[in-house]
C-alpha cells in the first residue's frame, strides 16, 4: 500500500470509528452539510508527502500511463515517427539559409544561379513537409488521446462500481466526479497538445544541440555552460508545481463535492433555507481553489520568466563573441546567421518545455488521483475459486460472528450466533444504532465478518461468487431507488432478460399493474430522476415488483415502509406479503405494524440479540419488545 493510500486509510478509519448503525446513518447526512469523515479524506489529499512517497506517486502516475497507452502503441509510434520527420524539416531549414548566404550569394554574383535555387527548393521542401506532418500528426494524436481517455473513463468507472460498500461510504460521489470529469479533462488537455509540444520541443534541442556542436564548438559551450543553471530552475520549478498542482486537484474536488451535495439534496436545502450557508461554504472552497491555482500559475510566470531571462542573456553573449569573431574573420557570417536562427529555434522549443512543463504537472496530479482509486481494492472481495449456487433454498446461518469497522474500534456486533430456517421470516427490532443494520450488511455480504462465518445454504457468503451471492440474497432500502427510464426497465432491474409479459406479470402479482397503466404511457412512463415521477408508495412497489421478479432465496428488507402514509402502508403490506411468500426474509421495522407478518422477532439493543421469540409470545411477555408494543399501541389511540 503507498503512503497516501495508508494515510487516507487511517483517516477514513477514524471517521468510521462509530457505535450500532452509525455508518449508515452517517452516509445519509443531509445534502449541503459538512460531512467531517469526507473533507479529511479531501483535506488529506492535499498534505505534501515525503520524498519517497512523492517518487512512489509519480511512479504510480507514469505506470498508469504507459498501461493505457500499451494497447495503442502502434498510434503512438507512429505519432513519434511523425514529430520526428517534422524536426527534421525544421532544423534544416536554417542550414538552407547558411548555404545561401555563405554561397548562394557568392555563386550568383558569378553569375551561377543554382546554390540559390537549391536553397530557395530545400527552404520551401521543408516547410512543406512539417506542413503536411503537423496535418497527420494533430489527426493521429487527437485519435490516440481520445482512445487512451475513454479507456480510462471505462477502467475508472468500472472499478469504482466494484469496490465495496466501504469504499463508498467514506469516499464522497463529488470526489469520484471530479476523478471521473475535471482530473480526466486535465489529462486530456495534455495528451492533445501538449504532448506533441513537449516531444517535438526535446527532439528540437537534442537536434539543433548537435547542430551547434558541429557548426562552432566555442559557441557552443557558451550555449551548453547556460544549461547549468538552467537545469537547476528546472529541478527547483519541478517540485515548486508538482506540490501545487495536488493542492489544486485536492481544492477542485472539494468545490465538486459542494456542488454534487447541494444539487442532490436541493428539496432539504431550499426546506430548511442552506442556500446561504451552501453559497458561504462554496465561496471559501472555491477561493481556496483559486488561491491554489494563483499559486501554481504564479510558479510557472516565475520559471517561465527565469528561462527566457537565461535564454536572452545566453543570445546577447553569442551575439556579442560571434560579432568579434566574424570582425576578425575567425567566423562566416552565414554560419553566424545560421547560429542565431538556431539558436532562436533551440529556446524556443525552451519556452514551449516550460509552457508544456505547466500542463504535465497538473497531469501528474491528476493521474495521481485517478491511479490512487484504481488502486482501491475492494475489502470484501470475490473468491478467485468460488461454490457454485444456482438456487438456495434460503436457510441461513452465523456462527459465532462479530465485526468491528476498523481494528482500533471496539465490536459493533459482540460475537453472536443466529440460524434462520428456510422460508422463515424475521423481524429486527430496536433502537436507532443497536446494530440492525450493520447485521443485515454482513447477511447481504456488503460486508464481511471480522469473526465467525455467515452461511447461505451451508456455503460460507465468501465461497460464492458474487453473481449466485446476488442472484439469491436480495436487499430493498428505505430509499427504493429507481434509475431514469421506464418502469418496465426499472422493474427488468432484477431480471434484465425478462420479456414484457414477465414484468406484466410480477406488476399483477405485487397489486401495481392497475397504478402503471394509470400514467401517461403505461410501462413505457419515464419515471424520471430518482423515480420523480411517482410517490413513495409507487417506488416501493416498484422495488417489490423488481425483487419479484428477480426471485432470490433471502430478502432483506431495510426499513422498506418507514416512509409511507398509512393507505400506502397498507399497499405495500399486501405486495409484501406476496413477496415474502415461501422465501426467507430479514425484516428492519421500526413500524410494528410490519412485524405482523414475522415469523420471529430479534429484538437488539447495543449490537445484541435479548429477545428471540414469535411476535405473539413476545408481546405477552414482560421485555421489551412487549414495552414497545405498548407504547406503539398507546401512539395509536
Amino acid at each position: 500500500m503507498t503512503a497516501e493510500a495508508e494515510t487516507d486509510q487511517r483517516l477514513s478509519s477514524e471517521g468510521a470509528a462509530r457505535q450500532g448503525d452509525a455508518p449508515a446513518e452517517a452516509s445519509k447526512s443531509v445534502a449541503g452539510q459538512d460531512s467531517a469523515a469526507d473533507w479529511r479524506g479531501i483535506a488529506n489529499e492535499d498534505k505534501e508527502v515525503t520524498q519517497t512517497g512523492n517518487l512512489v506517486l509519480a511512479d504510480r502516475s507514469r505506470r498508469l500511463l504507459l498501461e493505457l497507452v500499451r494497447p495503442h502503441r502502434r498510434l503512438a509510434i507512429l505519432a513519434l515517427v511523425l514529430i520526428v520527420i517534422d524536426n527534421a524539416a525544421t532544423v534544416s531549414a536554417p542550414l538552407f539559409i547558411a548555404y545561401g548566404l555563405d554561397t548562394g550569394i557568392a555563386e550568383g554574383a558569378h553569375g551561377n544561379w543554382m546554390p540559390l535555387t537549391l536553397t530557395v527548393a530545400g527552404y520551401l521542401v521543408s516547410v512543406a513537409v512539417g506542413v503536411a506532418t503537423t496535418f497527420f500528426f494533430l489527426h493521429v494524436s487527437g485519435k490516440l488521446s481520445q482512445s487512451v481517455l475513454f479507456d480510462l473513463r471505462v477502467r475508472s468507472f468500472t472499478h469504482i462500481q466494484r469496490l465495496s460498500v466501504s469504499f463508498h461510504e467514506k469516499y464522497t460521489s463529488g470526489k469520484v466526479v471530479a476523478r471521473l470529469t475535471g482530473d480526466i479533462e486535465t489529462l486530456q488537455e495534455l495528451l492533445e497538445g501538449a504532448l506533441n509540444q513537449a516531444l517535438s520541443a526535446v527532439l528540437s534541442v537534442l537536434t539543433i544541440a548537435m547542430l551547434l556542436i558541429y557548426l562552432d564548438q566555442m559557441l557552443a559551450a557558451i550555449v551548453l555552460a547556460g544549461f547549468i543553471p538552467l537545469v537547476l530552475v528546472t529541478r527547483w520549478a519541478q517540485r515548486r508545481q508538482r506540490a501545487g498542482y495536488r493542492r489544486t486537484r485536492g481544492a477542485i474536488a472539494k468545490v465538486v463535492v459542494q456542488f454534487v451535495e447541494s444539487m442532490g439534496g436541493i428539496r432539504a436545502v431550499q426546506t430548511f433555507r442552506r442556500e446561504q450557508r451552501n453559497e458561504s461554504v462554496l465561496a471559501q472552497e472555491d477561493s481556496e481553489y483559486r488561491q491554489a491555482t494563483t499559486a501554481a500559475l504564479r510558479g510557472m510566470g516565475d520559471y517561465v520568466g527565469l528561462t527566457r531571462l537565461l535564454g536572452n542573456l545566453t543570445t546577447v553573449i553569442i551575439i556579442v563573441v560571434g560579432a568579434w569573431r566574424v570582425i576578425e574573420g575567425d567566423l562566416a557570417v552565414g554560419v553566424l546567421a545560421a547560429y542565431l536562427l538556431y539558436l532562436n529555434e533551440f529556446y524556443g522549443p525552451l519556452d514551449e518545455l516550460a509552457q508544456v512543463f505547466n500542463s504535465y504537472q497538473s497531469a501528474a496530479a491528476a493521474l495521481e488521483k485517478i491511479s490512487g482509486v484504481l488502486e482501491e481494492q475492494p475489502t470484501v472481495a470475490e473468491p478467485t475459486d468460488p461454490v457454485p449456487l444456482d438456487k438456495a433454498s434460503g436457510a441461513v446461518r452465523m456462527d459465532h460472528v462479530w465485526f468491528s469497522y476498523d481494528s482500533q474500534s471496539k465490536p459493533v456486533l459482540p460475537e453472536f450466533s443466529l440460524e434462520i430456517p428456510a422460508g422463515q421470516v424475521i423481524a429486527l427490532v430496536g433502537a436507532t444504532g443497536a446494530g440492525k443494520s450493520t447485521l443485515v450488511k454482513l447477511l447481504t455480504r456488503f460486508y464481511d465478518p471480522s469473526g465467525g462465518t455467515v452461511t447461505l445454504d451451508g456455503i460460507d457468503l465468501r465461497s460464492l461468487g458474487d453473481a449466485d451471492l446476488r442472484r439469491n440474497v436480495v436487499m430493498v432500502t428505505q430509499e427504493s431507488y429507481l434509475f431514469s427510464g421506464s418502469v418496465a426497465d426499472n422493474i427488468r432491474l432484477g431480471r434484465p432478460e425478462a420479456t414484457d409479459e414477465q414484468v406484466y406479470a410480477a406488476a399483477r402479482a405485487i397489486g401495481l399493474y392497475d397504478l402503471v397503466m394509470a400514467l401517461p404511457d403505461g410501462f413505457d412512463t419515464d419515471v424520471r430522476k430518482r423515480g420523480g415521477r411517482l410517490s413513495a408508495g409507487q417506488r416501493q412497489l416498484v422495488a417489490f415488483a423488481r425483487v419479484f421478479l428477480a426471485d432470490p432465496a433471502v430478502i432483506v428488507l431495510d426499513e422498506a415502509t418507514s416512509s409511507l402514509d398509512i393507505p400506502s402502508e397498507r399497499l405495500v403490506q399486501r405486495a409484501l406479503e406476496t413477496v415474502l411468500r415461501e422465501r426467507t426474509a430479514v425484516i428492519i421495522a421500526h413500524r410494528l405494524s410490519t412485524v405482523a407478518i414475522a415469523d420471529r422477532v430479534l429484538v437488539m439493543e447495543s449490537g445484541r440479540i435479548v429477545e428471540d421469540g414469535t411476535p405473539a409470545a413476545l408481546i405477552g411477555g414482560s421485555g421489551r419488545f412487549a414495552d414497545l408494543h405498548a407504547a406503539w399501541r398507546e401512539s395509536l389511540v
